[in-house]
């Protein structure tokens, strides 16, 4: 008499459970396939990403790769010089003038108001004494060991035990021969944990026009010199359009197998062509696109810089293109060619 209320009840318990596991099961297939928590609080999701680059507090994780295409650079487009001078282009160089003879240090405001101006129309010696100022300006903010507070491309990074410089460099896009060259590091090992160094937000990019022979070279879309080079000859002219950087392009006086000619040129040989640095490049746009075999490189020959002289490469003096070497990164850098 005593075990049938019992069984009863064990019963009743068993037939809940058979009701209730069912949705029970239902319900977790839910919030699995879709997302969804019955409690009230969402599955965490991952971080959304920031462009926001802390110079102090870099994440010294090895980077991730480059994507395959990088997206074209926002470089400042400098219309053809007018016949008459800009009245307002003069005020902002007078301003700019004043800022830069303050005590109080006031290049970075002088460097970005005059590279504000540069695309606006003006003279070619407007245009020509604007540049110029940005290149002495580079000498102060970009290659020195100086940092400004308000500088947003350049700033302070403390060492960590374990850093390494070409990691370093490769996270902030730039090459980390020029972090070993402002911060007056003569080898890459010789980088100290606790040391804090400049480091500069990049990438760096170029602009080439075919019809001056000259390079404006940029960090991100800043202004900072520009070089007289060589170009294709004719029936060989340098491909208009967009490259960039080959990720496996950069050498120092490579060895070149030159098949036109069948030869092979060591660096030692009298003859060699290629000068002190290769910056081999990746076609993107225009008619650079696909194209490969071609580079940006030095020359022993100097009287051919400044004419259409090549198969169609970019020809600089040897000094120049070792430092366009320390800034061009592969992968990130960027190489405009236009008319």
């Amino acid at each position: 008499m005593a075990r049938y209320p019992l069984s009863r009840r064990r019963s009743r318990r068993l037939n809940r459970i058979n009701i209730i596991l069912p949705l029970v099961i239902i319900a977790v297939v839910i919030v699995f396939v879709y997302g969804f928590n019955p409690f009230g609080k969402n599955k965490k999701q991952a971080p959304v990403p920031s462009n926001d680059v802390n110079v102090s507090e870099v994440n010294q994780a090895t980077p991730s790769e480059p994507p395959a295409l990088p997206p074209e650079p926002n470089l400042l487009t400098i219309p053809e010089p007018t016949a008459e001078s800009n009245p307002e282009v003069a005020e902002l160089i007078a301003e700019a003038i004043a800022l830069i003879n303050e005590n109080t240090g006031r290049i970075i405001d002088a460097r970005d108001m005059l590279n504000e101006a540069l695309p606006m129309p003006m003279s070619r010696q407007q245009r020509a004494f604007v540049k110029n100022q940005l290149s002495a300006l580079a000498g102060k903010w970009l290659f020195s060991r100086s940092v400004f507070p308000e500088d947003k491309l350049c700033g302070s990074y403390k060492v960590k035990p374990g850093d390494q410089l070409r990691i370093i460099g490769r996270q902030f896009k730039v090459p980390y021969e020029i972090l070993m060259q402002i911060n007056n590091i003569p080898r890459a090992e010789a980088l100290q944990a606790g040391d804090t160094i400049k480091v500069i937000n990049g990438p760096f990019h170029a602009r080439v026009y075919r019809s001056t022979f000259t390079m404006d070279l940029y960090l991100q879309n800043t202004f900072v010199r520009s070089f007289t080079v060589g170009l294709g000859k004719p029936g060989r002219e340098t491909p208009t359009g967009l490259w960039c950087v080959d990720p496996e392009g950069k050498k120092e006086e490579p060895v070149w197998y030159d098949k036109e000619e069948n030869k092979t040129y060591h660096p030692e040989d009298p003859d060699y062509p290629l000068g002190s640095r290769w910056i081999g490049l990746k076609g993107i746009s225009g008619q650079a696109k696909d194209r490969t075999g071609f580079a940006i490189h030095g020359t022993k020959d100097p009287e051919q810089i400044g004419t259409a002289d090549s198969r169609g490469c970019i020809r600089m003096h040897n000094g120049d293109v070792i430092l366009v070497y320390n800034l061009l990164e592969p992968g990130f850098s960027q190489v405009e060619v236009v008319e």
